[in-house]
């Protein structure tokens, strides 16, 4: 072996190993540490509102639950409709009390929070509901599945002035994502000028609380779960509009097609979009090919381009380092080349809701935003151009 190539092995490992151990603090000083402290909060005190649960058809529930209750709710009441799916979910909640109606949630004046995970088509007058009871309202993604929908549900939420949440877990439940959104914030990497979202998913996941090993009826239909870039592309959206700081955004192209299901005609199992706004531009892929081999859902990774530099976020796990897990954070400015474990990252979005449905603020997520995702997600589905791959 050459010594230059031995150098340059030598050099490799090293920097791998250090790899994990910068961070940045600020914008002036590196430190050494293989992870970051958890950010500071103020203490959150029990019982701060009281929230119930209407519906449980995705597991998405467990972790809408678990947010509400890291900022201070009190899980009170669930409905569902089905016996297994509530056995299941009282197991982990058991503090929930199980009623026999919507009505009797709804009617509860003392619960100020319903939380929903319905069948997609059923999500919005679900929320339509739920505001004209006076209540506040957080479902799951796709929260709002036609633009008919979307203008309900706006006109309801002026007239009543509710919150309307949807929980765009990829941003909000993941913490290498909220890591990202820190140094975007701080400067770290110039000015956004693009993003880049891959969200492969498993068809047949089973992968913990969330994963489903079978999927139900209405998965297959487009008209109940609105499509590829309805459904999965609602997380991606929020995501561009968030990082490019973007108001504003248009289409420029999208494309839908069901490439390897025939046995489901009412199935997309891929899409993609093109992104402009007034704060960057945007390409979003989604998909429902994650092959068995890999060992978790699906590889998400979030690319984030900025003038003085770039982050990739690796948010389920990184085969290509060998490093366990995910919320793997990568790094490059004009300082530094680094890479950061945010597994100990601090999730806000739990209780920055709990202080708004208290104190009639935004600060989770402005009802603007929530719905500009939500209205970029649905033109861009509706617009799109079926791929026809050729076998």
């Amino acid at each position: 072996m050459s010594q230059s190539n031995s150098d340059r092995r030598k050099f490799l490992k090293n920097t791998s190993v250090l790899s994990g151990m910068f961070l940045l603090s600020g914008l002036q000083n590196k430190i050494k540490s293989e992870t970051i402290a958890p950010n500071k909060v103020p203490p959150i005190f029990a019982n701060r509102i009281k929230f119930a649960v209407i519906n449980i058809d995705h597991p998405h529930i467990y972790g809408m639950t678990d947010a509400i209750k890291r900022g201070g709710g009190e899980l009170v009441a669930l409905y569902a409709k089905q016996p297994d799916l509530s056995a299941a979910f009282l197991k982990s909640f058991p503090e929930a009390k199980l009623v026999k109606s919507e009505k009797e949630i709804l009617e509860d004046s003392s619960i100020h929070l319903v939380l929903s995970s319905g069948i997609p088509d059923e999500r919005a007058p679900l929320g339509i509901r739920v505001m004209q009871h006076g209540k506040d309202y957080l479902t799951d993604k796709p929260g709002i599945i036609t633009l008919e929908q979307l203008a309900e549900v706006k006109k309801v939420q002026k007239q009543t002035k509710r919150i309307y949440s949807i929980m765009y877990s990829e941003r909000f439940e993941n913490k290498g994502t909220e890591k990202a959104s820190q140094l975007v914030k701080a400067g770290a990497i110039g000015q956004v000028i693009q993003t880049v979202n891959l969200a492969p998913h498993r068809i047949f996941n089973g992968v913990g609380k969330t994963g489903s090993s079978v999927r139900p009826d209405w998965f297959w239909d487009k008209k109940r779960y609105g499509g590829i870039l309805t459904d999965i592309g609602s997380h991606q959206f929020d995501q561009y509009l968030h990082f490019t700081g973007s108001t504003e955004a248009d289409v420029l192209m999208s494309q839908v097609g069901n490439v390897h299901h025939p046995d489901k005609p009412l199935f997309e199992d891929f899409g993609d979009v093109m992104l402009s706004g007034n704060g960057g531009t945007g390409y979003i892929r989604v998909d429902w090919f994650t092959p068995d081999g890999l060992d978790t859902w699906g590889d998400g990774r979030l690319t984030i381009l900025g003038t003085d530099g770039f982050i990739e976020v690796r948010k389920n796990t990184d085969i290509a380092s060998g490093l366990k897990g995910g919320n793997h954070l990568y790094m490059s400015n004009k300082k530094e080349m680094v890479h950061i474990d945010c597994n100990n990252e601090t999730l806000p979005f739990g209780p920055l809701l709990v202080d708004d449905i208290i104190n009639r603020t935004e600060t989770a997520m402005s009802q603007k935003h929530c719905f500009l995702a939500t209205e970029l997600a649905l033109k861009a589905q509706k617009s799109a151009k079926i791929l026809n791959i050729k076998k």
